[in-house]
């Protein structure tokens, strides 16, 4: 994984809120579809030579992104 593939993480976000303003809004769902696009992302785009190793980075990219719109969140709320 390079430097430049992290970029994908807030890709990710994008496209959960993406599907969040589409009306996609189960709690069990949007974390479920940030994983799937980062081990898609993974797998095709960070590592298409190794399976395994993509599956593995994506899982990364996908937790990532997840704990990365989580916890701004609730810095955020905490705010205000």
């Amino acid at each position: 994984m390079q430097i430049y593939d992290v970029a994908l993480i807030p890709l990710i976000i994008g496209l959960v809120q993406v599907l969040k303003y589409f009306g996609f809004r189960k709690k069990w769902f949007l974390p479920l579809a940030s994983l799937l696009f980062s081990v898609l992302a993974g797998v095709i785009y960070v590592h298409p030579h190794d399976v395994n190793e993509g599956i593995l980075i994506g899982l990364l990219m996908g937790l990532s992104a997840s704990g990365l719109y989580s916890g701004g969140k609730a810095i955020l709320e905490k705010e205000e």
